[in-house]
């Protein structure tokens, strides 16, 4: 059995009790302690994670026309031990899914997950309008023991409105990955007018929108990846 939990906001640690696996973003191992002989070992990951030839063959293909490329290790634990991992100091989030819950994540913020996720690449529809194309990686929780860590470029923050049904809008830029019972996708609201045309845009044009009616949670990061469309005329 596996537990996720973030230490010192920049590190993932994982606590294994007895034999279990997970899979961790290539090269993202720092340290590990355990009793005796050391009782984890790493392998690459050729196609993907998922449970048969077949999909990881098919996850691979998804991956590489969409650009949600995933460089995975698969994590073999053989008895109790703590492992840490990280990735050039960005900050670590850890989300404990519910069965059946779902996260919709950037494959470049996906640092850990546990095997009680079921990974996928879902077409989403939008991604037209945003940095990695038309599709999103997706985990789903199988499992009591589902987690995901995923990365942020600073503190993170996160937006819910699953009590107070709030509109959450967020720019796509920033997002790292939203959760909710189900895929939860959002729509894209634009602000594209005649001043977008004549180098008077605001650079905020477009949005991803979840209304009061779908409970979703939103993490995002205090920074903008370099996408987009930039919708303007010098």
């Amino acid at each position: 059995m596996l537990q996720f939990e973030t230490l010192n906001e920049l590190t993932l640690k994982v606590t294994c009790t007895g034999n279990d696996v997970m899979f961790a973003k290539a090269g993202a191992f720092i340290a590990g302690d355990n009793a005796g002989a050391k009782n984890y070992k790493f392998e690459k990951m050729l196609l993907g994670p998922q449970n048969n030839v077949g999909q990881a063959l098919l996850g691979h293909v998804m991956r590489r026309v969409t650009g949600e490329n995933l460089p995975l290790m698969k994590v073999n634990l053989y008895g109790d031990s703590v492992t840490y991992y990280a990735n050039y100091g960005q900050h670590v989030v850890v989300y404990h899914l519910g069965m059946g819950e779902t996260v919709s994540v950037e494959s470049e913020n996906i640092l850990a997950f546990s095997q009680d996720c079921d990974y996928s690449v879902r077409f989403i529809g939008v991604g037209v309008l945003s940095q990695k194309g038309l599709a999103t990686s997706t985990l789903t929780a199988r499992g009591p023991n589902a987690y995901v860590a995923v990365l942020s470029d600073g503190n993170p923050i996160v937006l819910s409105n699953i009590y107070s049904r709030n509109t959450i809008s967020v720019d796509p830029d920033a997002v790292i990955c939203w959760v909710g019972n189900g895929p939860c996708d959002p729509r894209v609201t634009a602000d594209v007018s005649w001043k977008t045309f004549i180098g008077q845009a605001s650079g905020e044009s477009y949005q991803f929108e979840w209304n009061g009616g779908q409970a979703v949670t939103v993490i995002i990061q205090p920074s903008e990846r370099q996408g987009g469309i930039r919708l303007s005329m010098d």
